[in-house]
């Protein structure tokens, strides 16, 4: 059984998931590194999928300036020259991505998406869906910088419409943040 990293502590283990690519705008990435040194100024724990590049990257970069904690996860075949986040505070290797997905939920008090692409959204709907089957009752956020999720805001709200699921209104899924400062305010709560 996995002990929960900080238990006795105030702050909240953070999950973060967002993509690795080496491609994305520096303004995604600018953004991500400001919400990480947000979140570790006010002293929570970063918990992410180890990467040293793109969104994954970006936000342990951000958590690192403010000297707050940083845990990656990752599955051992990740274990290539500059793939991962060598200077974490922790690092939990695991054997599978399904096993990784696991450990970050155990470990976390909230869960944020950034923007990111397939491995984000596989991460993302994951956590919505064991929350929607009460599985757990931790807040998941949606970090839309830029609009960047709209699109799929969109599309869930069509799969209600057309009575795929229930409306986005009637459930408490995720809520939508734009800021770390509105991140900030909701984990208060």
């Amino acid at each position: 059984m996995i002990q929960k990293i900080g238990q006795r502590r105030k702050e909240v283990n953070i999950c973060i998931y967002g993509a690795s690519s080496q491609k994305i705008s520096p303004a995604y990435l600018e953004e991500a590194m400001r919400l990480g040194e947000a979140l570790g100024n006010a002293r929570h724990r970063l918990v992410f999928g180890g990467g040293l590049t793109g969104m994954m990257g970006a936000v342990a970069e951000g958590f690192q300036k403010a000297g707050a904690e940083i845990v990656g996860v990752a599955p051992t075949f990740f274990c290539i020259p500059g793939v991962l986040l060598e200077n974490c505070n922790d690092f939990i290797y695991t054997e599978t991505m399904r096993e990784r997905k696991q450990v970050m939920e155990d470990l976390s008090d909230a869960f944020v998406a950034l923007p990111g692409g397939i491995g984000t959204l596989d991460e993302l709907f994951e956590i919505m869906t064991l929350r929607q089957l009460g599985r757990h009752e931790k807040p998941v956020f949606l970090y839309n910088c830029d609009g960047f999720f709209d699109g799929l805001l969109d599309y869930l709200n069509t799969l209600a419409q057309e009575q795929f699921m229930a409306p986005l209104s009637e459930q408490e899924l995720f809520r939508v943040v734009r800021t770390p400062e509105e991140l900030l305010e909701h984990l208060k709560n």
